[in-house]
């Protein structure tokens, strides 16, 4: 008997889905889609009335999540019809799985459970590898063919060789995720993972928790990466059993991973001198250490979106923050990315932290990030948790938005300036 061919993460997931022992790079194949999710703003509105005209319904409606998030709340009579056609389609389908102005869907189809090691999932928005996180391949798809999964459950893909980033070490304190990110961003430009799957690993990925490692996944769209994996482990079934998925769920869960003598191109990285990363406008790729940065001042610090809001994300800015309050002439804006995890915030103090320290509170939305409710006026400088900074993205083209993590958000709102965190946390 022939030994298994060694697969990759991406491979293995494929195969899966495919009802195949293994596939080959390069290869096209049909896959069955375990998750489909998509938006106020890629559903319905898109979707109703060409399966209307199809005379056509979903597959399996417990298959399909359905998230507000985008135009909620509702600015303007545009919005408030786009919304309105979500709900309405919502009862008109009866879908079992829908999250109303609850969060981000990247943040709040993880946090019920959806997500589980080995699926092979699809959602309409371009940030859906968030789901890699947990050793899921995920990826986003556009309206049509968001209709074929939506009629067959199935979607063709080309299996796609894997860039692995391995970092070693560990992060200092004031580092995060959104460093790493934004650092092989800058390295490896906006296309460096185009038509890839891009996989983390190593120590340092290791020793993330799940919130971090979802912005990973998350800004692997940012690479152009088809998606953003990580192998599950200790760490992502104590996550999954913590918010209640049943054991049954996860059995198996310990063979997604990538095979030693697989065939794939790595990277190395070392994640303990890794200093705090800033991204210029306009592109996540103009990124530079924070300490180049010293003498941009932003009007508006914004804490928020799926890679700046959660939980964590909230708990790092108020350990900046705590006890102090903004510069003058700052303003400080914080949207946390779920319902849920703004109440835990709460409960911990830490929205108090924000508050006391000169924060607005927006709602749990995608807000400024997506361009929609609180964008940002005329000239303002903004130093911001978002994944994107794209002229005219979140406001007028005169806008320029600076990226970095909520450690060096929260210090730049305390300093007036674009700040190391790590100078205020020691």
């Amino acid at each position: 008997m022939n030994p298994p061919l060694a697969q990759t993460l991406a491979q293995k997931l494929i195969a899966r889905a495919a009802g195949r022992s293994h596939v080959a790079v390069g290869e096209v194949v049909t896959c069955n889609v375990d998750l489909a999710m998509f938006h106020d703003s890629s559903g319905p509105r898109r979707l109703k009335p060409m399966l209307d005209e199809l005379g056509a319904e979903i597959w399996d409606k417990n298959k399909v999540v359905l998230v507000l998030d985008h135009y909620v709340p509702a600015q303007d009579a545009d919005a408030q019809q786009i919304v309105q056609i979500a709900r309405d389609t919502a009862k008109q389908w009866k879908l079992p799985h829908v999250i109303d102005s609850e969060g981000i869907c990247h943040v709040v189809l993880p946090e019920r459970g959806h997500l589980k090691p080995g699926m092979f999932c699809v959602g309409g928005d371009s940030h859906s590898p968030t789901g890699g996180a947990f050793g899921c391949y995920m990826f986003g798809i556009g309206a049509t063919e968001m209709l074929g999964v939506c009629v067959t459950g199935q979607i063709w893909v080309q299996v796609p060789r894997t860039l692995r980033m391995h970092w070693s070490g560990r992060l200092k304190h004031g580092v995060s995720a959104k460093d790493m990110m934004l650092h092989m961003v800058g390295r490896f430009g906006m296309n460096g993972g185009q038509y890839q799957a891009v996989e983390f690993a190593g120590a340092a990925v290791q020793a993330l928790s799940m919130a971090e490692r979802m912005t990973l996944s998350n800004m692997s769209a940012e690479m152009g990466a088809q998606a953003g994996l990580i192998a599950a482990d200790e760490t992502t079934l104590s996550h999954l059993r913590g918010i209640g998925v049943a054991p049954e769920h996860l059995a198996g869960a310990e063979q997604w991973f990538t095979d030693t003598d697989a065939d794939y191109e790595q990277q190395d990285f070392d994640a303990s001198t890794l200093s705090p990363q800033v991204a210029a406008p306009h592109s996540p790729a103009n990124t530079r250490d924070v300490a180049e940065f010293a003498d941009v001042s932003p009007s508006i610090a914004y804490i928020g979106a799926c890679t700046g809001a959660k939980l964590e994300d909230l708990r790092a800015a108020a350990s900046v923050l705590k006890g102090q309050r903004v510069a003058a002439g700052v303003q400080l804006m914080v949207a946390p990315a779920s319902a849920r995890e703004q109440a835990q915030a709460t409960q911990e103090g830490v929205m108090q932290t924000l508050l006391d320290a000169g924060a607005t509170v927006l709602p749990n939305s995608c807000g400024a990030c997506a361009g929609y409710g609180a964008t940002f006026p005329e000239g303002s400088t903004v130093i911001s948790t978002t994944a994107r900074n794209f002229k005219g993205r979140m406001g007028p083209a005169s806008v320029n938005v600076y990226l970095a993590s909520p450690y060096t958000v929260a210090a730049s709102a305390l300093r007036g300036r674009i700040s190391d965190a790590r100078e205020v946390l020691a």
